[in-house]
């Protein structure tokens, strides 16, 4: 693959990214910056890091887990978003159960939305890349571009936060459960 090749790809996986980091963004209402650094952050390394298991793994479980890596993802996304949904449905005075500053929350965002960059690694593994030192580039153009989405999706959604008086954890609960549908719906149709 050319570096044009790569960073479209990257563009391609990062918009999971973008989006999620928009909603989080929203239900902020301001800019975090500590909650936006590390929310970019996990979201860059695990969409470099899943391809490169996606790689090292493809000789060894690849069948299996192109069978369910759809479900695994509809099932975080859709977890998320209920739980983002159920938090946005409470009065101010409950506790909101879903916070994007938590880092669980981050860490299972940052898978859910990597999943896709996982199915990529078994590509790579079975279109050229045969040693170590060749996936290097790739994860790293796939990390830096979901890294620098991530940021700007989380400043949009403050920014737009400030400016939103509705309840916008329902809306994102609902954009995380689409995203889920629209990937299930991709794999069983393929």
């Amino acid at each position: 693959m050319s570096i044009l090749d790569l960073t479209l790809l990257s563009v391609a996986l990062a918009m999971d990214c973008f989006t999620v980091s928009i909603t989080s963004g929203l239900i902020q209402r301001r800019l975090v910056l500590s909650t936006m650094f590390v929310t970019a952050l996990m979201f860059g390394l695990f969409q470099g890091f899943m391809p490169m298991i996606g790689w090292l793994g493809i000789s060894s479980f690849s069948g299996a887990l192109e069978r369910w890596d759809h479900w695994i993802a509809f099932g975080l996304l859709a977890f998320l978003g209920g739980r983002m949904i159920l938090s946005g449905l409470r009065s101010d005075e409950e506790e909101r159960s879903f916070d994007p500053s938590r880092f669980s929350t981050t860490v299972t965002m940052a898978i859910a939305t990597s999943i896709d960059a996982l199915a990529v690694g078994l590509s790579f593994g079975c279109s050229g890349y045969g040693t170590f030192g060749s996936i290097l580039l790739p994860v790293t153009i796939i990390a830096i571009g979901s890294f620098l989405f991530s940021v700007a999706g989380f400043m949009i959604g403050a920014y737009a936060g400030k400016r939103i008086n509705f309840p916008v954890e329902i809306i994102g609960g609902i954009i995380l459960i689409g995203i889920g549908i629209k990937i299930l719906i991709e794999h069983l149709t393929a």
